[in-house]
């Protein structure tokens, strides 16, 4: 398959992105096409729908000890404490056959930029900067759209938020129109799910900054603010 795009945003590494699409509207990014799929015409229509899916690669997904090679018919999803197996097939892990992901994104708006040509800017995304597209379809709610289905174990562990303070020399430099972001970020409380530690001090880089913070008794405090 041939990279038709690639996601730009304000996140360089894995470690602070939104663990599913969807799950923070207000971060936003740029789907950005290579030189070769700059068509205008290849996009004629995409402006009337309100959601696209899109598929593409997890480039950054290594496993413990570099090994990159092979695959696991289990896996140990972080949301179940990283102590309980289950098939590959029945979680989205990057650790896949095929490292290809899914996700469902607002479309936010079409722009024509002079150097990059026409741009999707979407919300909701769960992809880090510089993620591979390979492809970009519409989202159909008379078909894609299933309000009665079930999400096996996810049905018990998707509602894990935590309560967000910023002390005012924190939020004094952070930039206001990514604040909105960062603080539906850090509800979704960025940790592994079996780190519990209170004393734990972790960070991220977020929109060319470094966040850390700790979390005790379900509140999330940001410690430290500083450029990357």
């Amino acid at each position: 398959m041939q990279i038709i795009a690639r996601v730009r945003n304000d996140f360089p590494t894995k470690f602070g992105l939104p663990r599913q699409s969807g799950l923070v509207q207000a971060v936003e990014s740029r789907v950005v096409f290579e030189p070769e799929y700059r068509v205008p015409e290849a996009l004629r229509g995409i402006e009337d729908f309100s959601h696209l899916w899109l598929v593409w690669g997890f480039h950054e997904a290594k496993r413990a000890g570099g090994n990159e090679g092979g695959w696991q018919p289990t896996v140990r999803p972080p949301r179940l404490g990283g102590n309980m197996r289950l098939g590959v097939f029945a979680t989205r892990s990057p650790f896949r056959p095929n490292p290809i992901g899914l996700s469902c994104v607002k479309l936010v708006r079409v722009e024509d930029d002079p150097r990059e040509g026409r741009v999707l800017v979407i919300s909701g995304a769960d992809m880090m900067d510089g993620t591979p597209v390979y492809d970009v379809k519409p989202y159909l709610p008379y078909a894609d759209c299933h309000p009665e289905a079930t999400g096996g174990f996810t049905d018990q562990t998707q509602k894990r938020q935590v309560s967000v303070e910023i002390p005012p020399e924190w939020l004094a430099v952070i930039p206001k129109d990514k604040l909105e972001a960062l603080r539906g970020v850090l509800q979704q409380d960025p940790r592994p799910a079996y780190h519990h530690d209170p004393e734990r001090v972790y960070g991220f880089g977020f929109a060319g900054m470094e966040i850390r913070f700790r979390v005790q008794e379900g509140v999330l405090t940001v410690c430290e603010v500083t450029k990357a």
